[in-house]
């Protein structure tokens, strides 16, 4: 049998204000006799003749507090209390166990079996106070505690939603994969480490006989790398760099790019490559800002690493930087691969790092399968030597090749 009571006839809505302390015994001497007790003290009341009638009222009211005697028929008290502490909805109830016994070893028992505190069946009006009062003031921190978690993440999912909404915008920003022109494929993987990337890239297409392209690498993860980088981005797009640049000379570009990014408040940063293509005179020219990630594949199986030693964006305004023209002709069935670190720096289970070496073996290694499955399976390659598909950086690897 069930029975709820309350220490005066109170409105509905002036009880639901008051402690809430559920007594659970099989005795109804005692368990009345403690009922009577909490209301004195000015609590409301419910009780449960036995542990499997307590743990209904328990699951269906919520009480702050509740009273559990150790002694009872089918189930227990220290049987009640590991079946409210496996069940998620009830787990975090605050249970005082009642017993006529204080001995070292069942109190240790009872505790290591889910009980909170505990109370003797002798213990004084003022005993029973102060132990209810510590119980009520501990169940008032979980259930705050409950309500802070539950309010993190509300605001968590609603993080999340925007979160992917930026991220897709900053997806919508990447070129799509293909002809970019008659004579030029495109192909690449990006994998961002977070929901949002710090690492872009893109291609320009000037007019039919000239490309920029570039792939920057924004210091940190989240969203304040992943906004500047689109800022940045945008910065790059042809028609901010006829209006605040006035030329396509990739020295000149970066050098404007240096004064607009300065560092952030936080210390992040850029780090790019910026390549002109010149498809008549099949010649390409780089510039560089503290990033060392491209290398031209020939059709022969040659490499030729585009590497100039500079300062990232920010680091000093103002800087020039300074256009390198590359001395070997971009020729048909060649490739140019831009690289951001996330690819080539992860850890094995050992701590070694796979390497920009063995990133660069295995692209030639694939020698001239299609490029963008040459793409797939280096990056592929580089999460099996990780050991998982999660990488810990952003990764962006970008190909283009003269094709005709």
């Amino acid at each position: 049998m069930l029975s709820t009571s309350s220490t005066t006839p109170l409105s509905a809505a002036s009880c639901t204000t008051l402690p809430t302390v559920l007594v659970v015994d099989d005795e109804p001497v005692s368990r009345t006799a403690m009922a009577a007790r909490l209301k004195r003290l000015g609590y409301r009341v419910l009780q449960a003749e036995d542990g499997k009638a307590g743990l209904e009222v328990l699951r269906h009211e919520r009480p702050d507090l509740t009273i559990l005697d150790w002694m009872m028929p089918e189930l227990d008290g220290p049987a009640f209390c590991e079946e409210v502490r496996r069940d998620p909805a009830i787990q975090s109830s605050q249970i005082l166990m009642m017993t006529s016994h204080d001995q070292p070893e069942q109190i240790a028992e009872g505790l290591a079996r889910g009980a909170d505190d505990f109370l003797s069946k002798a213990a004084s009006r003022q005993e029973i106070d102060a132990r209810v009062k510590a119980g009520l003031r501990a169940a008032g921190l979980v259930r705050m505690l409950e309500q802070t978690t539950l309010e993190i993440r509300r605001k968590q999912e609603i993080l999340e939603h925007e979160l992917q909404s930026a991220a897709r915008y900053v997806t919508s920003l990447l070129p799509p994969p293909g002809l970019i022109l008659p004579q030029v494929q495109l192909a690449y993987e990006y994998k961002p480490a977070l929901t949002l990337g710090g690492d872009l890239f893109n291609v320009l297409v000037w007019d039919n006989d000239q490309v920029g392209l570039y792939l920057l690498d924004a210091s940190g993860h989240g969203v304040a790398p992943a906004l500047r980088s689109a800022a940045l981005s945008t910065f790059l797009r042809g028609g901010g760099l006829r209006h605040q640049v006035g030329s396509r000379d990739p020295g000149s570009i970066l050098t404007e790019a240096n004064k607009q990014f300065p560092l952030s408040e936080d210390g992040n940063y850029f780090t790019i490559v910026f390549v002109r293509l010149d498809l008549r005179s099949q010649t390409l020219s780089f510039a560089s800002a503290g990033h060392n990630g491209a290398f031209l594949h020939h059709r022969s199986g040659d490499v030729t690493r585009l590497q100039n030693s500079t300062l990232p964006l920010g680091f000093c305004v103002p800087h020039n930087y300074e256009t390198v023209q590359l001395s070997v002709p971009f020729a048909p069935g060649d490739r140019l691969y831009l690289f951001s670190d996330g690819i080539y720096e992860v850890p094995a289970s050992s701590g070694e790092l796979w390497g920009d070496r063995r990133f660069v073996e295995t692209v030639v290694e694939m020698g001239q399968r299609p490029m963008s499955e040459v793409i797939a399976n280096t990056v592929e390659r580089a999460a099996r030597w990780l050991g998982q598909d999660e990488f810990p950086d952003d990764v962006a690897v970008m190909g283009i090749e003269l094709v005709g």
